[in-house]
Parts: structure tokens; sequence; C-alpha cells
């Protein structure tokens, strides 16, 4: 068995079966389920270790903080002959490099795009994007999903009459200190905010639970800076990507700045889709669709603003999801419509992305870089 220091696995989701997104546009999916890789940190190269198969559209992953389960939505419209996805958990069985079924859970809402854990390991967020739900399931000792401790049904609407006709939770995330959860609602150009109970596992609403964002934005991610003061938003539809200051006593958002993600002079179809700051917090990168690449951005955590740095090609189409590695070197991007995944060397100096490898995988949507666990 290969030695593990110096390696990185790679978790990666793929849609499976035909799904029609809110476009209306119908994606014909290839893979054959959740593959794993091994990134070797010397050098960028990925290898293919295989893949657990009896899943269905395994869109987006998440990953328990002991690193001994793997949880992933099942991105359908209809489970058990009800409106509504699933979720499914799995033990990773480190040895085998697999993973083995623990049980599922329907998600209660349809197309759910998106999950994430607490840092205790007690409690899943999944986000229902064509229904527009968020739902908090409980996670039991044996890694198994419990019944649901909370679930929220968003309402309204805004202006794109495609897009944004009805709500669409589009993900969850909670702020360093776990009081607060931030979901950015791509149909009602909000980000809704909770306060989160861990003893009932209830989302309840914040002191000031909505962050207005400009009509026809499409809020999609959003993530922290590593200093905890500082926030950021990118927005599907409009291609932008905002900074936020965080008061995390009320929960409160103030809007700093808002830049775009695409070059001067590019009028090309976009949307944009993840998010993530590098672990230093000098850099932040965010991934466009129909540009088909990754915008980099310079963070002045001392004057609270973003500078433009440059794009970087990424090589395919389609740059769904993206994830940087913990060691903060590389940069790992699932071109979902060329079936292909991509190794970016970090210049941990400038934030620069130079391409280090690249390997086949059918309609990958999701990255998750995991440090090995003897489990």
């Amino acid at each position: 068995m290969r030695e593990t220091e110096g390696y990185l696995s790679v978790f990666i989701g793929t849609y499976t079966e035909p799904i029609r997104f809110g476009t209306g546009v119908v994606l014909q999916g290839k893979g054959k389920g959740i593959y794993w890789l091994t990134l070797d940190l010397s050098d960028g190269s990925l290898q293919w270790e295989g893949f657990t198969e009896q899943v269905r559209n395994p869109s987006y992953l998440t990953v328990s903080p002991n690193r001994m389960f793997l949880y992933t939505v099942n991105e359908l419209k209809e489970y058990e002959g009800k409106q509504s996805g699933s979720l499914t958990a799995y033990r990773i069985d480190w040895l085998h490099k697999r993973f083995l079924f623990l049980n599922r859970q329907p998600s209660l809402g349809t197309d759910p795009c998106h999950v994430t854990i607490n840092s205790e390991g007690t409690h899943l967020f999944v986000s229902n994007f064509m229904s527009g739900s968020v739902v908090v399931f409980p996670i039991h000792a044996d890694g198994s999903l419990g019944e649901p401790t909370d679930f929220i049904q968003h309402q309204g609407s805004s202006v794109d009459p495609v897009r944004q006709t009805g709500p669409h939770a589009h993900s969850l995330t909670l702020d360093l200190a776990e009081r607060f959860a931030f979901v950015p609602d791509l149909g009602i150009d909000q980000i809704v905010i909770y306060s989160f109970d861990q003893k009932t596992g209830k989302l309840l609403k914040a002191p000031i639970p909505t962050c207005p964002v400009s009509k026809g934005a499409g809020p999609r991610h959003f993530e922290f800076h590593p200093s905890g003061r500082f926030a950021f938003l990118i927005n599907e539809l409009a291609s932008t990507l905002q900074l936020y200051e965080f008061d995390g006593e009320t929960g409160n958002l103030i809007l700093k700045q808002t830049v775009s993600t695409l070059p001067i002079g590019y009028t090309g179809p976009n949307t944009c889709a993840d998010l993530h700051v590098h672990p230093s917090g000098r850099f932040v990168y965010g991934s466009n669709r129909g540009h088909d690449s990754i915008v980099v951005f310079n963070m002045d955590e001392e004057n609270g603003s973003l500078q433009y740095n440059y794009h970087q090609s990424t090589f395919g189409k389609t740059p769904r999801n993206f994830a940087v590695d913990p060691t903060g070197n590389y940069l790992v991007v699932a071109n979902q419509d060329s079936d292909m995944i991509v190794t970016f060397k970090i210049d941990t100096k400038d934030g620069k992305l130079i391409k280090a490898s690249s390997i086949e995988i059918p309609t990958p949507v999701c990255v998750k870089l995991i440090e090995y666990s003897h489990a």
C-alpha cells in the first residue's frame, strides 16, 4: 500500500443519470458514482483508485470531521414516489479505498444540491435547490442519518423570469463559531441568516434574518475568510463576487465591495459556480462557467478589500466545483462538460495557478480533498 504521507485522497461526485437544471437544459449524466483518486503533493499528479456504484447523482459531498464518514446528496426530483431527492451516508473504508453504505434519507425537497456538516459532526445541513428548502439531520454515533430535526421552506421570488420564479436555496455555511448559518437563495436574491441551536438541531431566525442582494444577482455560494472577520459571496447570474464584513455578535453582514468575475470586454454567456479562499487568506478564487476560468483576487485584510489578480483557463468546459488543498499548494477543478479533473499548482507568493496534471472522469460535479485517515 502506498505511503500516505505526501498524498491526499480526492473524492469526486458525479452525475450518473439525466438531470434537468433550472435553466431547462437537460444534462446527460455519464458518471458511475463517487470516484476515489489520490493527489500526489510532490507534483500534483492524480491517480485513479476506484469508484462506488449504485448511488444516483451524487452531485455534492461532505466528509465528517473525524474523516470516518462521507455524505452525499442524491440530486433527484423524485424519490420513493415523492417529490424529493435523498441523502446517502457511507463509512469510509480507508484500507480498501471504498465507501460502505450506511443508510439513506429523503431530503424532503427536490434537487438537493449542497450538503455540509458542523465541526462536532452531530448535524448535517442540506439545501434543496429546486424546491427552495433547508433541512437539518442528526448524525448517529455509527455515522447513519436520523430523522430530520428541522425543515424550513423559503418563500418568494425575484426578477429573472426563468431562474427566479421561486426560492432556490443553494448552499449553507456556518460561521467559524457556528453560531449562525448563512443560506444564499438564488431564487429570492437574499442571504437568509439563521441562528443554529446545536442542542436541538434547529435553525432559528437570526437577529438580522436576511441580507438582501442586488436584484437578479442569484446568490450561490458563501465562504468565510480564515480570520472570521470577512465573508465572500459569489453570484451565479450576475457573475459577481461580493466582500462583506461580518459581525460575530449579531450575524450581520456589511457589504464592502462588489467585483466582476469576468475580464473587461467579455460579452459571452457566463454563470458563476464555486468560491474558495486560500488557507493563507491572501487569495480568493471563483469559477466561471462560459468563460471557463478561475478568477483570482488578492485579499487585503488590513483594508478589507479585493484587488483583481488575473484569470486562469481551466482547460475544460464548465468548471462547476473546485477545491484548494489544506496545504494551500494545489487547486483541483471539476470541468463538468468536458469530463475532466484538472490540478493546478498554486504559487503561494502571488496566488497564480500553473497546470500540473489532469485525469478523465465523466461528468464530474464536486471535488473534496481529504487527508488520509487511519480510522
